[in-house]
């Protein structure tokens, strides 16, 4: 396990057991909590197939409640990306990234507040999602992953491809001004970090 740049996100290194059967790989498990001393509460799995380009984020949901979420791709290979969106965090704007995919055998952590993203670097690219909140539309928000503030390191794909919803998001700035972001978690002992 490795924090990542942003406080609050992890790389967990899986461990493949091979024999001439194939492979299996463990995923996640409860009995090795990650970042904390207690395992994600898992709400919802999903995945979603995208093709080569397909770029997805960068996503978060609406903080209380937020989502945490565990990310590994489970066929093909992506360039994954977790960005700190969460106002008032020591690393607001910073982003990081790690490539998954079988033969790298990664899984990513991001804790609530916090965004996610990736590209899909082959055809039918498949990631798995384990979060911790059911999925609610009217939670779900995006940055613009082309925002040339947050200036991410996209690979030059041919036939990159974003949703609708991607392609009007707001960019980071847009998105502060209009108070959409989420805000980092309060200090309990500063009065002034506290929720209203």
């Amino acid at each position: 396990m490795r924090e990542l740049a942003v406080a609050g996100a992890w790389e967990v290194t899986l461990r493949p057991h091979q024999d001439e059967r194939g492979t299996f790989v463990e995923l996640y498990s409860t009995d090795r909590p990650i970042g904390s001393d207690r395992p994600l509460p898992i709400a919802l799995a999903a995945l979603s197939v995208s093709r080569r380009g397909v770029l997805r984020g960068v996503h978060y949901v609406d903080t209380p409640p937020g989502q945490a979420r565990y990310v590994t791709c489970v066929a093909g290979e992506v360039l994954d990306f977790v960005v700190d969106l969460r106002v008032g965090s020591p690393t607001f704007g910073r982003w990081d990234s790690v490539l998954l995919g079988p033969g790298h055998w990664r899984a990513v952590q991001l804790a609530p507040g916090l965004g996610h993203a990736f590209t899909a670097l082959t055809e039918d690219a498949t990631v798995l999602y384990l979060c911790s909140e059911p999925y609610r539309p009217e939670l779900e928000r995006a940055v613009h992953p082309l925002d040339p503030d947050l200036a991410l390191p996209w690979p030059d794909t041919p036939g990159r491809l974003l949703s609708e919803r991607d392609r009007s998001a707001p960019t980071l700035a847009e998105a502060h001004r209009a108070g959409l972001l989420p805000l980092a978690p309060a200090d309990p002992t500063d009065p002034a970090r506290r929720r209203t």
